[in-house]
């Protein structure tokens, strides 16, 4: 018996937390630190425009000297952003990312933000897969 091989969705975090790619550094770094995270899906009139990370954040205080308060998400954030969608199979979407050193990729439905996948949650689909393989559990 052959099991279904998991897809994006199974493992994304849904409806992530997004800025405004207008929203200034100091907002973003706060948010990421409020909620606890370290990637940001970046939003201009609905869409996805970028992603930034705290990564991000520090390289640019620390390397160009940014003012957080003064300059925007929008102008540091990586774009364009790997966009998959939720049907997509997970072992092609993590060889991608590891491939090109991701931290995260945005999941995309019909043009709208559904979900992000980050080295963590594929971290835990890999716990899953040995789990299930040899401990025959989950």
């Amino acid at each position: 018996m052959s099991k279904e091989e998991p897809t994006v969705q199974k493992f994304m975090t849904c409806q992530p937390h997004s800025v405004d790619a207008g929203v200034s550094l100091q907002q973003a770094e706060r948010m990421m630190s409020d909620l606890k995270i370290r990637h940001l899906p970046v939003m201009k009139d609905g869409r996805v425009f970028g992603i930034i990370s705290d990564r991000d954040i520090k390289t640019a205080v620390s390397m160009i000297g940014a003012d957080l308060q003064k300059m925007a998400v929008r102008d540091i954030c990586q774009v364009p952003v790997y966009e998959v969608s939720p049907e997509s199979l997970l072992h092609e979407v993590a060889d991608e990312m590891a491939a090109h050193h991701y931290g995260s990729v945005v999941v995309v439905q019909n043009s709208k933000l559904v979900g992000i996948l980050t080295t963590v949650d594929i971290c835990r689909a890999f716990s899953h897969v040995l789990q299930q393989r040899y401990h025959h559990t989950v």
